[in-house]
């Protein structure tokens, strides 16, 4: 089992952010897609996570891939 680090708390606060903005404007059911998505990093396979040097977060929406070559993409 791994131990929460400060980068989970920091995705967690943006997530939360963007969740209760998106929510002002009815739009909580889109919250997760719609952040996974708006920066634009293609959507990855977990081996190529896993190759890069990163781990697939599966606790977190979007299942983004946290450390190596591809930190930070979402993972399919």
């Amino acid at each position: 089992m791994r131990l929460p680090s400060a980068f989970d708390k920091k995705w967690c606060a943006a997530g939360a952010g963007a969740t209760a903005a998106l929510a002002g404007l009815g739009l909580t059911g889109a919250a997760t897609a719609t952040a996974a998505t708006a920066q634009g990093a293609p959507v990855i396979g977990p081996h190529q996570c896993w190759d890069g040097g990163g781990e697939v977060r599966t606790d977190l929406p979007g299942k983004p891939c946290e450390g190596g070559k591809y930190n930070g993409q979402s993972v399919d």
